[in-house]
């Protein structure tokens, strides 16, 4: 197994965890792994869930995906009471038929923050290339 098999950016606030964790099986293909908050942390729920939703449009687009290929979304809230907003806006973003499996969970998060979403994405089969380096959100 090659060391270069995962591939990770360092969060900018807490270099010791990543936002997104890319893994490359041997063969082709393999994983993309991120979390994404709001940039705006002033907003609504709703405003929120579009913020995050922008931060996983370019980790995904950083690595040459489309939103297509997630596969699991994973949604933290602040308050489970917000789901219809939140589904209103995720319904705005994602394509009918190509949504992941979802949880919706609710958790005490940091001052501000009331939403956090993480997801795993599907690298396509063949080889893989980012179409631009990662960075930092």
């Amino acid at each position: 197994m090659s060391i270069d098999d995962i591939t990770r950016v360092p969060n900018r606030t807490l270099p010791s965890k990543s936002s997104v964790a890319v893994y490359r099986l041997p063969g082709g293909g393999g994983f993309l792994w991120a979390v994404a908050t709001s940039p705006d942390r002033t907003q609504d729920i709703r405003i929120q869930t579009l913020g995050c939703l922008g931060v996983i449009d370019g980790y995904l687009q950083d690595h040459g995906l489309d939103r297509t290929r997630i596969v699991k979304a994973e949604i933290v809230v602040t308050d489970h009471a917000n789901k219809p907003a939140f589904d209103q806006a995720w319904a705005s973003w994602m394509p009918d038929g190509k949504g992941p499996v979802r949880s919706f969970v609710q958790s005490i998060m940091p001052e501000g923050d009331m939403i956090e979403i993480i997801i795993t994405a599907a690298l396509p089969p063949g080889e893989f290339t980012p179409s631009s380096p990662a960075s930092v959100r």
